[in-house]
């Protein structure tokens, strides 16, 4: 069969704006079904997902994912009329009656989250497909499959943690042969990844976006300064479950539609609210760790009992609270389990991912394997490219390499020089994390580095970390891991060796961590092959790697995006397949103009003129 699963609820912020009026727009991103995409499976084998906002060009897009279903059918070969089913990662009518106690709530649910409302989106985006084949899997059922299908394990615990499904926060349950059998779930009234966004909206960040930053800022920060706030906020339970009191307080329906009540007792108990312009204080860095913390401690004591419960010793994650690395690095090195997985594209986008992973095991077809690195994006031929390259003739200068040999023997050479280099080839990554294919690319060992990436080339925060990727086999020489340690997907940290954080220091993170990818020649071949280039310059297998896009954007996709963010930013060169970029002499003068004080060495330019 040909299952099409999606994600995403159209509607959600603009139902918002219309019957909440005056909010900020940080306060419109705490609705439900953003992160839409598009996954595909053919007789039980997956072909393609992609995340919306690759297409539409729109962070953490919640429109119908269109260009994502386009993109699935046009790699399978496919019509729309060859699809068996098309499946949502989403299903309210067991709370229809909930709904229906509220007008308002009635109202979101008639037109938005309903099954009848998905039908009609479904019809109308997708030329009136069927409505008889389409279907729909709870939600945290879907995170469950794509974490339990994907992990290549006959039987483990499976749990799921993010904000809320439809009504729970966490799930969790047994897959055994091809089965998932429910054990616990928790409501969102308990659940620590609201917490976790509600706290990231009230030092400044965005809700339902930059979760990721408070992780990235909790190891500057001291969490014993507010550690009572948070025990006092989560309780453990002698049965593994939680409660989270501090989410129960949002009694009236304006309070829980933006946590008002919680906000407030946060600008009391915690610290002031910051605006995103605000300066990032003691104060903020602090929270962020107390924060981190909390999280670390939850889930430690969810996946121990569960793991006691059970007997099982490996476990599979989802969910978007699974995408935070801190936890699962700590996760890993507590020994409570023998093997972790966590699903790359953990998030809602993934859902759609296991909607149809689901369906396809309901039908008998699933193979439960494990997913290489997740390259199911589009790819562009060597036409576009030189299409491309022609369009920006007037800005740029390319020299042709023969093969990816070549490629990357200048590219490794250009890394041990001090270049920074946009990376493009292959298909594109799905998922949050560049892996190789979509990335921004750097000598880990300049001590100037993070700090340049993080100001003149990504434009975001400085105390933003850095991830390394290394070969499989010197993984265990830098960090402190087991030899032939597998992290092919950039969602755990690990601790760099205390003798080497002065020799990293654009990867090593204040605590001495790193959000550690390896590579392997089996899974991910061309990036194997270029770090085998740097480590012949360098002396070590790996580079500094972080997604090739700048703040406020989705990861490039096409050719036309690579080099537009290209000439926007602080990247020095590209390569486009085994083509090499860089801007014309007149070019680099506007680069410097725009603010920059750094400009590439024209040098090595001038030498690939003539190849």
């Amino acid at each position: 069969m040909k299952i099409l699963g999606i994600s995403g609820f159209e509607g959600t912020v603009q139902f918002k704006q219309a019957h909440w009026p005056g909010l900020t727009g940080r306060e419109y991103r705490v609705v439900q079904g953003l992160d839409s995409a598009a996954a595909l499976f053919v007789d039980g084998e997956l072909v393609a997902a992609v995340a919306e906002e690759r297409f539409n060009r729109k962070k953490h897009t919640g429109e119908f994912p269109s260009g994502a279903v386009s993109y699935c059918l046009a790699q399978a070969g496919l019509s729309l009329d060859a699809i068996d089913e098309v499946v949502h990662g989403f299903d309210y009518l067991p709370h229809k009656l909930a709904y229906s106690l509220d007008p308002v709530n009635a109202r979101l649910y008639r037109e938005v989250l309903s099954r009848e409302a998905v039908v009609a989106q479904v019809g109308r985006r997708l030329d009136g497909f069927p409505s008889q084949r389409v279907c729909h899997v709870d939600h945290h059922l879907a995170h469950a499959a794509s974490a339990y299908f994907c992990s290549g394990w006959e039987e483990c615990l499976v749990l799921v943690i993010d904000g809320m499904g439809e009504t729970q926060s966490a799930s969790a349950y047994r897959g055994c042969a091809g089965k998932l059998e429910k054990l616990i779930e928790l409501p969102a009234r308990n659940s620590i990844g609201i917490l976790y966004s509600v706290v990231t909206l009230h030092l400044g960040f965005d809700f339902n976006a930059d979760e990721y930053k408070i992780m990235g800022l909790a190891p500057y920060g001291d969490p014993e300064r507010f550690r009572s706030v948070f025990e006092r906020a989560v309780q453990l339970n002698s049965d593994g479950t939680i409660s989270v009191p501090l989410l129960h307080i949002n009694r009236s329906r304006s309070e829980r539609e933006t946590y008002a009540a919680t906000r407030n007792y946060l600008e009391q108990h915690l610290v002031k609210a910051r605006l995103p312009e605000g300066d990032i204080t003691d104060d903020h860095r602090d929270a962020a760790a107390a924060l981190q913390q909390c999280l670390d401690r939850v889930m430690l004591h969810i996946c121990t009992s569960l793991g006691r419960r059970t007997g099982l010793r490996r476990l599979a994650l989802a969910g978007g609270v699974a995408l935070n690395c801190s936890a699962n690095g700590r996760l890993l090195r507590s020994g409570a389990f023998d093997e972790i997985f966590v699903q790359p594209a953990a998030g809602d986008d993934g859902s759609a991912l296991g909607a149809a992973a689901f369906r396809a095991a309901v039908h008998g077809e699933i193979r439960n394997v494990r997913i290489p690195p997740p390259f199911l994006g589009p790819a562009y031929n060597q036409q576009l490219i030189a299409q491309t390259l022609e369009q920006f003739s007037d800005q740029i200068e390319h020299a042709e390499f023969h093969n990816l040999f070549e490629a990357c023997e200048e590219a490794a050479s250009l890394i041990a020089r001090g270049y920074v280099i946009g990376w493009y080839r292959g298909r594109m990554e799905f998922g949050p994390r560049a892996l190789g294919h979509r990335s921004i690319l750097a000598d880990p060992g300049h001590p100037e580095m993070r700090d340049r990436i993080n100001a003149m080339v990504k434009m975001r925060e400085a105390f933003r970390p850095f991830a390394p990727a290394v070969t499989v086999g010197e993984a265990s020489r830098w960090f402190d891991l087991p030899p032939g340690t597998e992290l092919p997907y950039m969602i755990v940290t690990a601790d760099v060796r205390k003798e080497y954080r002065n020799q990293l220091p654009a990867i090593t993170h204040v605590d001495g961590s790193a959000r550690v990818q390896t590579v392997s020649h089996e899974d991910n071949r061309a990036f194997h092959t270029l770090l085998e280039a740097v480590g012949r310059k360098t002396g070590r297998e790996m580079v500094l790697n972080t997604s090739f896009n700048v703040k406020g954007q989705p990861i490039v996709n096409t050719p036309e995006q690579a080099l537009e963010t290209f000439l926007r930013c602080g990247i020095d060169c590209l390569f486009l397949e085994n083509s090499l970029v860089w801007r014309k002499p007149e070019h680099s003068q506007d680069y410097l103009a725009r603010g920059y004080d750094h400009e590439p060495d024209q040098a090595p330019f001038e030498r690939l003129r003539h190849i």
